[in-house]
């Protein structure tokens, strides 16, 4: 439909000049909704080398397969001719220049290897113009000269894009040009642009009707007129867009557009407010993260690790909606560690003392992960976990002690566990220590009237035995005295004569108990003697001594000299019948002999 809505007229004239043979070859498709047109120049050596026409056939035939105006498209076509020449059975390598043009009735793209050109005029100026392919039109860009200076440049021939190239096939692909109506394209090989430049053939378009055979014609004859004597083959192609089309819901089509335009306008918009909204609220996010983790690490260095667990698990669960894997992580390993900590703490607040030293000892490795953040804190709950174990051990050795009897050296381990406590701000471990002491003082305070009212009672009995024994010794007292009342009584009837009697029947019994200590010795060893004497007689000798002693004591006593009253039994009284006893008012002594009886008082 296109084409039919559209008026696109060709013609061309391609000769051999002054060579054998025209190896330029051109050709056209024109389907409804797409045209292709292809013109190459065969630059072989050969006389029947026949590269061209195959570069033209084999990219008009690509294109029929797949019409379309895309630069894929194009590209295919290139790739298929340069792969038909590679592949091709000849006696030398085929090599061709190539000009694509395809036109979908209202733009156009075109695609080129080697230095045929293009020129697209309207209004009889150049719009569009391609550029060689060659050292050549390399050079006089560099140097600024005019692109008709290629025509005799030496290096024109010298290529470095071209049908037939092995390795490094790079040709030049377009983009797509907006057709306007009477606006003309011309195609045209070496042959043209060596002979005729760029202002002449502006002429010709400039003057040119809506007859492209026309204008070929006279491209023709300018260059036949100049009769140059290197002729060699040309090529000459015009395409007129006398007509190009037009859509007749065009007008549709464009408010269609505008709307659909408007509507990817507003929806972009919108997008891009919702992409700013959402990238300010992630920006905010990010800050937020940034600030928490921040908050994170301080509050464990503040050794506040519950606010910090709940500033960590915010954090990550933060992290988690932005997708920062590498914040997650850190923040898992921060979480860790402050539930460790967390839970050990909650163990020795619980009183676990042993298990809360276990698992301090667990979140100091936690630590290491975090670059060894908390560990002086973990340090000192360790230190001070020991020391709560401490005291515990010093009150069960207490304990121990208290059992065993050994109530002193019980109440010095309370004391230290008290002491220790204290020092750290155990209170419970204080408390525990105070309670054991007051058991302890109690235990004793209880012994000890346990002990008193033994003793009272021990006391009481003594008492009660004093008692009877004191109401036996004054009832024997008492019987004694009446007795010695009697005795008295008889005494004050006795003279001193009676007491005489007396004293000297207990002296036996004086001498007896003095030598006593005598018959316990059980065996003497003695060394010497004094005098001539032995020990034996000394020890022996004692006894009178001691009683000598005793009728002293007597004699001052009570005024009797027991040794008168002995001597008065003596043979020398006896025999002298002269006798004196002092202190003794009236002694009946009786003297006699003992072989005659007879007695003399």
């Amino acid at each position: 439909m296109r084409k039919q809505n559209s008026e696109f007229l060709t013609a061309f004239t391609s000769e051999a000049g002054n060579d054998l043979r025209n190896t330029d070859y051109f050709g056209f498709v024109e389907l409804d909704d797409y045209a292709c047109y292809v013109i190459a120049d065969g630059i072989d050596d050969q006389l029947e080398a026949s590269g061209a026409k195959l570069a033209v056939l084999t990219a008009v035939a690509a294109f029929s397969e797949a019409p379309s105006m895309s630069r894929r498209t194009m590209r295919k076509c290139l790739n298929a001719a340069n792969r038909a020449l590679l592949g091709a059975k000849s006696k030398t390598k085929l090599k061709a220049s190539v000009m694509i043009v395809i036109t979908d009735y209202v733009k156009l793209r075109y695609g080129q290897a080697g230095n045929i050109r293009l020129r697209l005029y309207r209004n009889g100026f150049v719009k569009e113009k391609t550029k060689d392919q060659s050292l050549a039109m390399e050079l006089v860009t560099e140097q600024d000269e005019p692109q008709d200076k290629v025509a005799a440049h030496e290096e024109r021939n010298n290529l470095y894009a071209w049908l037939g190239q092995e390795k490094g096939f790079s040709p030049c692909i377009s983009r797509k040009i907006k057709l306007t109506n009477a606006d003309a394209i011309a195609l045209y090989t070496g042959g043209i642009w060596e002979h005729v430049d760029e202002g002449e053939l502006e002429d010709v378009f400039a003057e040119a009707s809506d007859d492209p055979k026309e204008t070929v014609c006279n491209i023709e004859d300018l260059l036949l007129s100049r009769q140059p004597e290197d002729l060699k083959k040309y090529t000459f192609v015009v395409i007129f867009a006398n007509k190009i089309f037009s859509d007749p819901a065009r007008k549709r089509k464009i408010r269609m557009m505008i709307l659909i335009m408007v509507i990817i306008l507003v929806v972009l918009l919108v997008t891009a407010l919702v992409a700013a909204i959402l990238y300010r609220g992630w920006q905010k996010k990010k800050a937020k993260l940034a600030l928490w983790y921040t908050d994170t690490i301080e509050y464990i260095q503040m050794d506040n690790y519950a606010k910090a667990g709940e500033r960590c698990g915010e954090a990550l669960s933060l992290a988690e909606s932005l997708g920062d894997r590498q914040m997650q992580a850190e923040l898992a390993n921060y979480q860790k560690l402050i539930e460790a900590v967390n839970a050990a703490q909650g163990q020795l607040d619980g009183g676990e003392y042993a298990e809360a030293q276990a698992a301090f000892k667990e979140a100091e490795k936690r630590a290491r992960y975090v670059d060894g953040l908390g560990l002086d804190y973990i340090a000192r709950r360790l230190a001070l976990t020991a020391d709560y174990i401490s005291v515990y051990d010093l009150l069960h050795l207490g304990d121990t002690l208290e059992q065993s009897l050994q109530y002193d050296r019980a109440e010095e381990k309370y004391l230290e566990a008290k002491e220790t406590a204290s020092g750290i701000y155990f209170e419970d471990g204080r408390k525990a220590a105070i309670e054991a002491l007051d058991k302890l003082y109690e235990g004793q305070k209880a012994q000890a009237e346990a002990e008193r009212y033994s003793k009272e009672q021990e006391a009481a009995g003594i008492r009660a035995v004093g008692e009877a024994e004191a109401s036996a010794i004054q009832a024997k007292g008492i019987a004694e005295a009446e007795a010695m009342e009697k005795k008295a009584v008889a005494y004050a009837k006795y003279n001193r004569a009676a007491v005489a009697e007396m004293m000297i029947k207990v002296l036996p019994d004086i001498a007896g108990k003095i030598a006593e200590p005598l018959g316990a010795i059980d065996k003497i060893t003695i060394i010497g003697g004094s005098e001539g004497g032995n020990g034996v007689d000394q020890i022996a000798g004692n006894v009178p001594v001691v009683m000598a002693k005793v009728f002293e004591s007597m004699k001052e006593a009570t005024g009797i000299d027991l040794a008168d009253i002995i001597n008065a039994e003596s043979y020398d009284a006896k025999v002298n019948r002269n006798i004196s006893v002092s202190g003794i008012d009236a002694v009946n002594l009786i003297a006699g002999d003992k072989e005659t009886g007879d007695k003399n008082i």
